[in-house]
């Protein structure tokens, strides 16, 4: 039975060591690389209220597709399987949650991803979304750090 693999990149050294856990492990199978756009990111707080700066959504949607442009560049170098099928997808959401969605919409079997290793306050500020993604999938997830 094929495996499908969805490994979540954000372009940090250890999504990449995801991807390359991914492409050497599951080699043969089925393998999704995401790249989740925050729509946070897109949007500042003005002395009025808050604005949303579209150059900024469409500047991360296209690093979004350069680093799916580049895994597949780097499955393509490598000595892998030719039934090996890989897919990329771009998306927009809350990392943790649309990681969680394009999981169980693409009927994914396990998940590998890359931690930043936070830890102390900044994990308690900035979040894990390795670890929220670790705590609520339905799949068994592989952190590589």
């Amino acid at each position: 039975m094929t495996k499908h693999v969805l490994v979540p990149l954000d372009g940090s050294e250890s999504s990449w060591d995801a991807v390359d856990y991914a492409f050497d492990q599951y080699d043969g199978e089925r393998i999704t690389i995401l790249h989740v756009i925050d729509p946070a990111d897109g949007v500042y707080a003005g002395s009025d209220s808050g604005y949303y700066d579209s150059t900024t959504f469409d500047r991360a949607r296209e690093r979004g597709e350069q680093l799916c442009d580049e895994a597949t560049d780097r499955f393509e170098e490598g000595n892998y399987s030719s039934s090996t099928v890989l897919e990329t997808a771009v998306e927009t959401g809350r990392p943790s949650h649309t990681i969680l969605r394009a999981a169980d919409d693409r009927n994914v079997d396990h998940i590998v991803m890359g931690s930043h290793g936070r830890s102390g306050i900044s994990r308690i500020l900035l979040g894990s979304v390795a670890e929220t993604v670790t705590r609520r999938a339905a799949v068994p997830v592989t952190i590589v750090r």
